[in-house]
C-alpha cells in the first residue's frame, strides 16, 4: 500500500514563510538594539550597516525597520512598562535581556495581529540563542506579567486598572495581602 502524496498547501508555506522572516528580523533588530544601547548610535545608521553587511533577502525589511526604529524612538516608554515588574533595577539587565525585553513589550503592545503567546514564545528563543543560560526563564516571567496588563482580554482575563499590582508582590499593600477590610 502507498502512502498519499503530501498536500502542498500554498496559503500555509507563504504563512510559514512569513513567521520565518519575521523571525529572523526579530534577530536582527536585537542585534541593532544592542549596537544602540552599547553606542547610542542613530537607528537608520544601524539599519543602514545592517541591511549592507547582510544577506537580507529572507528577512521581513518592513518589519525589521518596524521594530528597531519604534523601540528605539519610544524606548522610555516601553522601560516604564518594564520596571515595575522587574526584581533589579533596568540596567543592571545584561545589554541582550535589555534589548529581548524591549522587542516583547513592544510586539505586546503595539502589534495586537501577534498572538502574546507567539510574542513570548519569540523572546524566549532569542533568549535562549543568544542570552545568558537561564534568561530564558526571566525573560519569559516579566513579558508573561507584562502580557496579563496588555492582552488582558486577548487571555480572558479582567482588564487590569492602573492600580493593580503588575509585579505580583501584594506585601506592598497589606490590605491587599490578607484582604483585611480597612478600618
Amino acid at each position: 500500500m502507498s502512502q498519499p502524496k503530501p498536500q502542498f498547501n500554498a496559503a500555509k508555506n507563504a504563512i510559514h514563510a512569513q513567521q520565518a522572516a519575521q523571525r529572523k528580523a526579530r534577530r536582527f533588530a536585537l542585534q541593532g538594539l544592542y549596537e544602540w544601547q552599547m553606542t547610542q548610535n542613530h537607528a537608520h545608521e544601524i539599519e543602514a550597516r545592517t541591511r549592507a553587511d547582510n544577506a537580507m533577502h529572507k528577512v521581513d525589511l518592513r518589519y525589521y525597520h518596524s521594530l528597531l526604529a519604534g523601540i528605539v524612538q519610544d524606548a522610555e516608554a516601553i522601560d516604564e512598562l518594564l520596571i515595575p515588574l522587574l526584581d533589579r533595577e533596568f540596567a543592571a539587565l545584561n545589554g541582550v535581556e535589555q534589548a529581548i525585553l524591549r522587542i516583547g513589550a513592544f510586539e505586546l503592545r503595539d502589534r495586537l495581529e501577534i498572538p502574546y503567546k507567539v510574542v513570548i514564545d519569540e523572546a524566549i528563543e532569542l533568549a535562549k540563542h543568544f542570552g545568558a543560560t537561564d534568561s530564558h526563564k526571566y525573560i519569559n516571567g516579566v513579558l508573561d506579567r507584562l502580557s496579563k496588563s496588555l492582552r488582558a482580554v486577548e487571555q480572558g482575563l479582567a482588564p487590569l486598572d492602573a492600580d493593580d499590582d503588575l509585579d505580583g508582590d501584594l506585601d506592598d499593600d497589606p490590605e491587599k495581602a490578607t484582604g483585611a477590610d480597612a478600618e
